[in-house]
């Protein structure tokens, strides 16, 4: 998977003052263009169209320094229609606009080269297993709340800590199927997983009962789901499975995730300083 990976790459950097389509890129990977950009994201810490735009604002960069060329023509080799278009992505990337760095040679960002390999650190133990499960529904709450990458989200602890506990206990009683307890599912990301678009988060549980009134519900398709479990500090334990699941585990094996909700689960041990973290992931087995 990382050596497709990394002829994609070789694709980007050979087509910068081209079109790039996910859809190509996908095909050279030999996977789909969700898993594509979900992995992107997970093993480059920035979103695939952000990566290449940068890329190619930093090869403009030098061309706009270099002086051998008008401003419009680097602009419309690097796919702005616009001066004025390209003017602002400059300034975006470099903190500069193009003319002022051509005039003072500014000293310009540059967004390295990526290439992929796989580090196993083997500083935690992750446990897995894929499971075909029937349709299911979760049913709990709903709150629509940006994405974040990186620490607790704060949209998220502030929806939890305001549901009523009460409420917290009926959706909790509704829980009768794997996987069991109380679930943090996502669903509906923006395709591109970039910091701060939106996302659909229940805290919900998985259920087969009748949808009482006054929650809400989503139903899940039948399926093959990567089940990943792991233990450790909480709340790291929470996101280190996440990465590791995306920069370990699906470039070494035969899987892609498809769209569909992910569910996370938590198990605090007594003091909450550390927990048990049960992530599903739907999959589909690849070719190759």
């Amino acid at each position: 998977m990382l050596e497709r990976l990394n002829q994609a790459m070789e694709h980007v950097e050979r087509n910068l003052d081209q079109p790039i389509e996910v859809a190509d890129l996908a095909r050279i990977a030999l996977t789909s263009e969700y898993h594509l950009r979900r992995l992107f994201s997970a093993l480059a810490g920035v979103p695939l169209s952000e990566y290449i735009r940068r890329r190619r604002l930093t090869l403009a960069g030098a061309e706009v320094l270099a002086g051998e060329e008008t401003l419009l023509d680097i602009a419309v080799r690097y796919g702005y229609g616009s001066g004025e278009a390209f003017a602002r992505a400059f300034r975006a990337v470099h903190g500069v606009g193009p003319g002022e760095a051509r005039r003072t040679g500014a000293a310009l960002r540059s967004q390295p080269r990526m290439s992929f390999r796989l580090v196993v650190e083997g500083s935690s133990s992750m446990r897995y297993r894929i499971v075909e499960k029937e349709a299911f529904r979760v049913v709990g709450r709903k709150e629509r709340v940006p994405l974040v990458h990186e620490g607790m989200n704060p949209a998220i602890v502030e929806f939890v800590k305001g549901l009523d506990p009460r409420e917290r206990a009926r959706i909790e009683a509704l829980s009768d199927q794997e996987p069991a307890g109380v679930l943090n599912v996502s669903v509906n990301v923006d395709e591109g997983f970039e910091e701060g678009t939106e996302l659909d988060f229940y805290y919900a549980v998985a259920s087969g009962a009748d949808v009482p009134e006054g929650l809400d519900s989503l139903d899940v398709d039948a399926g093959t789901w990567a089940v990943f479990e792991s233990s450790g500090e909480f709340p790291k334990v929470l996101q280190y499975v996440w990465r590791d699941v995306y920069t370990q585990w699906f470039p070494s094996n035969p899987y892609r995730s498809v769209p569909g909700p992910s569910l996370l689960s938590a198990k605090l041990a007594e003091g909450g300083a550390t927990a048990d973290a049960a992530l599903w992931i739907p999959v589909e087995r690849t070719t190759s």
